[in-house]
């Protein structure tokens, strides 16, 4: 019993280090605009940056985000696993071009998709209804976006 609640104490402070870690772990970040509105844009570029996101955050400035950098043109799909902040995603286009704009609602797992006919290669998530409240709508061109490999 004893070695059973020890490997449960070790186990749930692994996963506290595992959550704190997330937290703490530092991304390249950019400024982009979109029109008159600048953007300072936390950069997600490999598998293991985009799958961490923003998980575990617990608050975002107004005007900041997080973008994510596809290696190719495709259907993308977001969830908010671990996502304690409700938020926007712009799907974005290789040009720049926002194609769609969906919300997401905090720790769901309901996958949230760029349009099937348009491949993206990017994505910028924002607190929810930022894009609503600078009138920022699918046509829009997403300034400065990260080069693309």
């Amino acid at each position: 019993m004893k070695t059973l609640l020890a490997t449960l104490s070790a186990t749930a402070m692994l996963a506290g280090a595992g959550a704190a870690l997330a937290q703490n772990q530092r991304f390249a970040s950019t400024q982009l605009s979109a029109g008159i509105h600048l953007i300072s844009a936390e950069v997600a570029a490999s598998d293991a940056q985009r799958e961490q996101g923003l998980m575990f955050r617990e608050k975002m400035p107004n005007n900041a985000g997080m973008v994510f950098v596809f290696d190719a043109p495709a259907t993308q799909c977001m969830w908010m696993k671990n996502t304690l902040l409700p938020l926007s995603v712009a799907f974005i286009d290789a040009e720049g071009k926002i194609v769609n704009i969906e919300d997401m609602q905090p720790q769901t797992l309901d996958s949230h998709c760029s349009k099937k006919a348009v491949p993206v290669r990017y994505a910028l998530e924002m607190n929810l209804g930022w894009f609503k409240q600078k009138n920022i709508k699918p046509g829009t061109v997403i300034g400065n976006l990260p080069r693309l490999r």
